[in-house]
């Protein structure tokens, strides 16, 4: 994975860092037992999706490959 620059992209960590904030806020609430925190927290996690596919539509995402353009066209 390293050589491919798979999720070396601001969209990624940022998605990726508000997910697991959100996750770590869920395991809290899900040890003391309070649900509504629980469900706080997986909204949060359902935010850093949101927001890492908005970036990436922004363009702070990955560029598609040449090749996978190629090849997704030859498919189609």
């Amino acid at each position: 994975m390293a050589g491919s620059s798979h999720g070396h992209t601001p969209a990624a960590w940022t998605g990726v860092t508000i997910a697991f904030i959100g996750f770590c806020i869920a395991s809290v609430f899900m040890v003391m037992a309070e649900p509504i925190g629980f469900w706080a927290g997986m909204g949060v996690v359902v935010l850093g999706g949101v927001v890492g596919m908005a970036m990436r539509a922004a363009g702070l995402g990955q560029k598609p490959s040449p090749v996978s353009v190629a090849q997704a066209r030859s498919e189609a």
